[in-house]
């Protein structure tokens, strides 16, 4: 069975230490596990009045990577001792409604982040996802001063690789043995 795991950056430079921990992901992941991350560049903030006159197509095309995953993995920084607004917002436009894609979505989180490697930025995530019915994995993988373990756009170095290699397979197991139990 093949695992379909989308991936978040919450950051939107070119240069993000997370996506490139994303990409690294991708490369760690098991033989079994196909991995995309979806840009969330084009996302306008969430409106109500854009809601209710009908989503707009980079939504629809959120929540429909979203509604084809098997799992989602996301790599955050933590601005201002939380949520980064792209993510955040993101969120906000996948939550709503009865049918929200990430009700039980298998999840885990990475934070590549300053000294503390984000450690904020996963509680706030954790109450967010709480109140969203997210099933967000207990493991969890923080890279403090994320930019020096980043070379030509990838995660370098031990032990975070082997961190990120686990936190994958970890999900992806996880996302195997929730579809099994719902195709039983």
């Amino acid at each position: 069975m093949t695992i379909h795991i989308l991936a978040l950056s919450g950051s939107l430079r070119a240069a993000s230490t997370n996506t490139a921990v994303l990409r690294t992901a991708i490369e760690l992941a098991p033989d079994d596990v196909e991995m995309s991350i979806h840009d969330l560049r084009d996302l306008p903030f969430y409106d109500g009045d854009l809601e209710e006159a009908g989503a707009p197509e980079s939504v629809e095309a959120l929540r429909t990577a979203l509604e084809r995953a098997d799992a989602l993995l996301i790599a955050t920084p933590e601005y201002n001792w939380s949520v980064p607004a792209v993510l955040k917002n993101a969120i906000d436009w996948a939550s709503r409604g009865p049918d929200s894609p990430l009700e039980q979505l298998p999840t885990a989180v990475i934070s590549a982040a300053g000294g503390s490697g984000g450690r904020r930025v996963q509680a706030h995530l954790r109450e967010v996802f709480a109140h969203n019915d997210v099933d967000l994995l207990d493991e969890q993988v923080m890279i403090p001063r994320a930019r020096v373990h980043i070379e030509d756009g990838r995660l370098v170095g031990e032990p975070h690789r082997t961190e990120v290699r686990s936190l994958v397979a970890a999900l992806a197991e996880h996302a195997e043995s929730m579809a099994s139990r719902s195709a039983a």
